[in-house]
């Protein structure tokens, strides 16, 4: 094949097309798992759902290699290259999504000192505004009062899930009340009312969603439609309007969506009109463009970046011991570097916290892990910098950093949610607060583990608390899975030699665990201590670890609801 600029184009955008189609064919599996109770196929496929991106960049790349014989860059080449994949994308139904793919081969191919927006599509540069399709992003319904449930009824038979209702008649009354009781929100209901409904179905874990709005008065009203299945038969588990349960459900704590519908952005779209709050990049993540959401997040780093004027320094919190942290305190993320190894307090290697971080990515967060984004080569203006927090980087990841012109470049980071640190929280709360923080660490320590997932280090230390009161794990560099894990009771001394010794006079194999042991060093302070217990003595006894791996050896997966389980319909005939 010849080389030009249309060729080059061509070649990476038939590499973007195999990628999206296949990512599409396992959205369209999550459906029929879902109808079929195939819970852990939709769980493996959601593992290899992650890899796909990967995957098909890195094929890519070695095609162009392969096929063109590129070594150096041709600048006026890869011009206009981007001129002629750009002219490609005018009609295409994804082209954010094919931007971002073009990014990543050339980002494989050619040095950092590139990376800008005459060779890159730094800027966005296709409107994802107004793409004409014979798609339909959402329905829209119109309940009068002489119609309600009929509307509802049509409503809820136009989710598309091939499953009949277990009680269709029942479903609709529930949401129908559930809709007119919503309705007191608003001021006076006017003729124009309706309601929004996206097309394509959300599937996670084991339910299913379907997204919608209430449209008044040109005011919107957010809701989610949670979904079930029970003997081959679907029914409605919640109506969800309340503003926490729908951020929760977008949790960037959780597991990605699987969303089957050919323009992303039209859905970034819609939800954006329900959850503001959340930025383009947490949602395009959430509906499982991991890649796209972390380009998005970037360019929203950037644009910040120039609108600001404080300066990174050092996250709140106990110092890691892997980890050095910093943030901008304007901004809600923080920066985690893994340490030079002369620097590392834990006898643990570079490579193994990076693939400790690769599993979180790969399992099922039950909204009780924070995700991530990877990055590497990245350029920070020096002048940011407090000089205590660049000092500290330089002395704890100095191989990690080098300097260009009035940058600083780091070669290795992970970007994350801003939490507050548990430790510095409970201090600074009410007894009342505390209890129900406490109840919801220990929680966040049995979601981890139902999850297939021992989190490693308990201390509070190493879990956040977010905006919404929910506690969520962030340091993962000693989480293991839990079938490598040895629960074990303490054994009881045989002799008075045994009982008074310092050490431990029994025999502890490298993934021994000793679950009586938590209760001394996880809470250090007494009042803390009892009110943990109250609410979750069982994870002080090795009887409760050993039946949650139990559970996992025989494939069951814990029921999630990513909503209050107060809101649920009582669904039982």
């Amino acid at each position: 094949m010849e080389l030009s600029a249309q060729a080059l184009a061509n070649l990476m955008l038939t590499g973007f097309n195999r990628h999206f189609r296949i990512f599409t064919l396992y959205n369209k599996k999550a459906a029929r798992y879902f109808s079929k109770s195939q819970f852990q196929d939709a769980y493996r496929a959601s593992i290899e759902q992650i890899d796909l991106y990967d995957c098909r960049v890195h094929e890519c790349v070695n095609h162009i290699k392969e096929i063109f014989k590129i070594e150096q860059l041709d600048e006026e080449l890869w011009q206009a290259t981007k001129i002629a994949y750009m002219h490609s994308l005018y009609k295409h139904l994804q082209p954010e999504l094919a931007e971002s793919f073009f990014n990543s081969v050339f980002c494989q191919l050619f040095n950092r000192r590139y990376y800008y927006n005459d060779y890159i599509f730094f800027n966005a540069a296709i409107n994802t505004q107004n793409i004409q399709t014979r798609y339909l992003d959402y329905r829209s319904y119109y309940p009068a009062e002489n119609n309600f449930d009929q509307t509802i009824e049509k409503l809820l038979t136009d989710i598309p899930i091939k499953l009949p209702y277990e009680n269709l008649l029942r479903d609709t009354s529930n949401i129908s009340k559930a809709i007119k009781n919503y309705q007191q929100q608003f001021s006076c209901l006017t003729q124009f009312f309706q309601i929004n409904v996206l097309t394509p179905v959300f599937y996670r874990n084991k339910g299913a969603y379907c997204i919608g709005r209430l449209v008044n008065n040109n005011k919107i009203y957010p809701f989610v439609i949670s979904l079930l299945t029970r003997n081959q038969l679907l029914y409605i588990d919640a109506f969800l309007d309340d503003e926490y349960d729908i951020s929760n459900i977008f949790s960037f704590a959780r597991a990605y969506f699987k969303v089957d519908f050919p323009v992303p952005s039209a859905l970034i779209r819609f939800l954006k009109t329900i959850l503001p709050n959340k930025t383009i990049a947490d949602l395009y993540t959430a509906i499982g463009f991991h890649k796209q959401g972390k380009n998005e997040f970037y360019r929203a780093f950037i644009y910040h970046l120039r609108h600001s004027n404080d300066q990174f320094a050092t996250a709140l919190g106990t110092e890691g011991m892997v980890m050095n942290v910093f943030t901008l305190p304007s901004y809600p993320y923080v920066f985690k570097l893994i340490k030079d190894p002369n620097h590392i307090k834990k006898d643990i290697q570079t490579k193994t916290v990076k693939n400790c971080y690769q599993l979180v990515k790969r399992k099922d967060r039950v909204g009780r892990m924070a995700d991530i984004w990877e990055f590497s080569h990245v350029a920070f203006p020096l002048n940011r910098f407090s000089s205590t927090c660049l000092a500290q980087l330089q002395t704890t990841c100095a191989s990690s950093l080098s300097m260009e012109g009035d940058y600083l470049i780091i070669k290795h980071l992970y970007i994350e949610r801003r939490m507050i640190p548990l430790n510095l929280y409970i201090d600074k709360v009410r007894k009342s607060e505390q209890e129900r923080i406490l109840q919801e660490y220990g929680q966040a320590i049995k979601d981890i583990a139902g999850a297939g997932l021992f989190a490693g280090d308990l201390l509070i230390k190493n879990f956040g608390v977010t905006n919404h009161g929910r506690v969520v794990f962030y340091d993962y560099d000693e989480i293991v899975p839990m079938a490598q894990c040895n629960f074990r009771a303490i054994p009881k001394p045989q002799t008075e030699e045994q009982e008074m010794a310092a050490e431990p006079w029994y025999t502890v194999g490298e993934n021994d665990i000793f679950p009586e042991e938590f209760e001394f060093y996880i809470i250090t302070d007494n009042s803390h201590k009892q009110l943990f217990k109250k609410h979750h003595a069982d994870l002080f006894t090795v009887n409760y670890w050993q039946s949650i791996q139990q559970n996992l050896a025989k494939s069951i997966l814990p029921d999630i609801f990513p909503y209050n389980i107060k809101r649920r319909f009582i669904n039982i005939d």
